[in-house]
């Protein structure tokens, strides 16, 4: 009975204990909240090292600029960073994964892209490849950057859908994977955003004949959430735009250029839902299970 009493009362001053710990210090000074920080994602189109190596000091320029702290949020694929943006984890994008009726509703705005000429999906082979014609490639393997890919995949696999030509996707997580496939002759091509397959040819040397291009899409946009206050976008809007004009910030999107072997200078100008007209246009047209 003595030990029952003495385990009885050890678990009282116990629970007693706890309870004192969970209760915050009465002299504690309260602590002044730190500048809120808004993730931006942009899709990989790139491999991590470089993608990261493209953004990073550009979203460091922005944030100083802006006065408002974007943090760089990359996802292992193109499809882990969209999970991210689709989980609310996100609120500043790089992208044309959110132009579907459904995504739509989630509100986002455009306020931004790339200064660059519009890109089409194209589907691609080694230039010394004996393939010629995109029927040709069914009954095998074909490389995609990733399920969201609008441009690269969903363009692509649609031709090929629609001219009835069964292949077996196989999503590599960025263009840059799906090029290491194709090169190694574990696929017979490689449905791919025609910008990117300009990008790698500069940077890696390899030629391609391209199969079929889709009609032309305007370059991913730059979007905001609605959580954002407008004066917050506005100023990460202002900051992207008139990056160009600053001798800091042309140098730093002058080494992003050269790292991805850009065709032309990159720069940011505005945009709106209007300039992605085409895109709405492809998931009215398109097949079900691409919608």
């Amino acid at each position: 009975m003595t030990i029952f009493h003495y385990a009885s009362r050890v678990r009282a001053l116990l629970c007693i204990a706890c309870t004192f710990a969970a209760m915050p210090a009465c002299a504690a000074a309260p602590q002044a909240a730190g500048p809120h920080t808004y993730n931006f994602s942009p899709v990989n189109q790139w491999n991590l090292q470089v993608s990261a190596s493209y953004w990073n000091p550009i979203i460091r320029y922005v944030s100083a600029r802006s006065g408002v702290h974007l943090n760089l949020k990359l996802g292992r694929t193109s499809a882990d960073t969209t999970s991210y943006v689709l989980a609310r984890e996100v609120d500043f994008a790089f992208t044309n994964h959110l132009f579907s009726p459904d995504r739509q509703k989630m509100g986002w705005t455009v306020f931004g892209r790339r200064n660059a000429p519009p890109v089409q999906g194209q589907l691609v082979v080694p230039a010394d490849s004996p393939i010629r014609d995109i029927r040709d490639l069914a009954g095998g393997a074909v490389a995609f950057p990733g399920p969201e890919a609008l441009v690269a995949y969903k363009t692509t696999y649609a031709q090929l859908l629609r001219k009835h030509i069964p292949v077996t996707p196989v999503f590599t997580g960025n263009h840059d994977a799906a090029f290491t496939q194709l090169l190694a002759g574990k696929v017979k091509a490689v449905g791919a955003n025609s910008q990117l397959v300009a990008n790698w040819s500069a940077r890696e040397g390899n030629a391609f004949r391209v199969l079929w291009s889709s009609a032309p899409f305007n370059e991913l946009a730059l979007m905001a959430s609605p959580r954002v206050p407008a004066d917050e976008v506005r100023a990460v809007a202002r900051a992207f735009l008139t990056m160009h004009l600053d001798p800091e910030g042309r140098k730093i999107l002058a080494a992003s250029s050269e790292l991805v072997h850009a065709t032309e200078p990159i720069s940011f100008v505005a945009a709106s839902d209007a300039d992605y007209a085409s895109y709405r246009a492809f998931y009215a047209d398109a097949p079900a299970n691409l919608r």
